[in-house]
């Protein structure tokens, strides 16, 4: 990528004040330092937790945010020029209104392949090298954003539009990030009720070749469903660091959930280890829904394997690890029953055949898979009449294969914008 060496030195210059800054400070110093790059108006809109607004970082104010003169401070992800680049992953220079010479760029902020939210700023041209300039500016916004959020409060306000349960705080701070892709894999998570989720959880990690996986749903939904998620994901954690195998794990987390809980609290669950290189999927189940084949296009049945009794039952029947072999282009859903069991007013449940018929559309559609998971959960709570009764969890894997990507291919399938 071609940086000048006006750009070069404003994102050094940005790049060393982070050390010191906190994120109340970014926009202000954003703007200084974009303005010596030749950029204007340099603005910081982030996502909420749900992902329905892009709200205007100032650096004031309780919550990050306050007035500004003259600009819109949230704008909504549905039906905005902001809100369709963030939808699709996409760089969008607009011309500046009333005839003037320029041109505003929206820039998704990523945090890896995570959409944190946009980037605007202003330049007089919309040259191939000012895009490549306004991207990697934006790339190191992203990284000061998250590498300022785990210790600001003012983030944690700004991203959310209503109180937080104790519940779903632990979650929240639980979980890994809702979207990760690399060479050969595309991960993408969502969860609601978002303010008042329970016992539901997802993990995720690579180690090597190997992607861990790892869904759960906790009995109930109140706090005590969240702390048995929380001891779940721990002691799944814990083993699986040390190199036990998915029954190994699986039994370390039942073990734990037994000796602190007792044997009235439990969670179903399913653990897989998914080898990249090969595309062998080895997973055990725990009283879960099995997760949903999708191959060319169309659901092709499940990952059946016999299922274990939930983790807690204290009932000491152990695991059958199940494998199969993917195709390159599979995907995997793994999800919590809150998902097809929402109901709409007259009581029909939204229901599996629902559930992937949307995500195959979305994709047939050439929508990533974030933007995809983003608007299934709309589409599940606009069903349940805004607000669910139980947690509802999805998490998809894509296991691409060896091949390189193909033109455009990664664009589809992150929403990130090739190089």
């Amino acid at each position: 990528m071609d940086v000048s060496p006006r750009s070069g030195n404003m994102l050094g210059r940005l790049l060393l004040d982070s050390h010191l800054l906190t994120l109340e400070q970014l926009p202000q110093r954003l703007a200084e330092r974009a303005a010596e790059g030749g950029f204007t108006d340099a603005r910081i809109y982030l996502c909420d937790l749900q992902q329905t607004v892009l709200r205007l970082l100032t650096g004031a104010g309780e919550d990050g945010r306050r007035e500004t003169s003259g600009e819109e401070t949230e704008l909504r992800i549905d039906g905005t020029v902001a809100g369709r680049a963030f939808q699709h992953g996409r760089i969008q220079p607009v011309p500046l209104p009333g005839g003037r010479s320029g041109y505003h760029w929206w820039v998704p902020l990523l945090d890896g392949t995570e959409r944190l939210g946009m980037l605007r700023v202003t330049t007089g041209d919309d040259a191939d090298r000012t895009r490549e300039q306004v991207q990697c500016l934006a790339a190191l916004v992203a990284l000061i954003v998250v590498a300022k959020t785990g210790h600001s409060d003012a983030h944690a306000r700004m991203i959310r539009t209503r109180p937080m349960s104790p519940a779903a705080e632990m979650q929240w701070n639980l979980m890994p990030p809702r979207t990760f892709a690399d060479a050969r894999v595309v991960i993408s998570a969502m969860l609601e009720p978002a303010y008042q989720l329970g016992g539901d959880a997802f993990d995720y990690s690579t180690s090597g070749d190997i992607l861990h996986l790892a869904v759960f749903d906790a009995m109930g939904h109140d706090t005590t469903a969240g702390l048995t998620a929380n001891l779940a994901v721990a002691a799944c954690r814990a083993h699986r660091r040390r190199g036990a195998d998915l029954a190994e794990t699986a039994e370390a987390i039942e073990n734990t959930l037994v000796a602190q809980l007792g044997p009235m609290r439990f969670a179903t669950a399913v653990l897989a280890d998914l080898d990249t290189r090969t595309g062998v999927i080895t997973w055990v189940n725990h009283g879960h829904h099995p997760p949903v084949l999708i191959r060319g296009g169309r659901v092709t049945g499940e990952l059946a394997c016999p299922p274990a009794p939930p983790l807690g039952t204290d009932l000491g029947l152990p695991p059958v690890p199940c494998s199969r072999r993917l195709e390159p282009g599979d995907r995997l859903l793994f999800y919590t029953d809150g998902l097809i069991e929402a109901r709409d007013a007259s009581g029909q449940e939204f229901g599996l055949e629902r559930f992937t018929d949307f995500v195959v559309r979305q994709h047939a559609d050439g929508l990533s898979a974030p933007e995809t998971l983003r608007r299934l959960l709309r589409s599940v709570v606009e069903y349940h009449q805004g607000r669910l009764e139980d947690d509802a969890t999805v998490l998809l894997v894509e296991w691409h294969g060896n091949a390189p990507f193909a033109p455009g291919e990664v664009e589809m399938l992150t929403g990130l914008p090739e190089q």
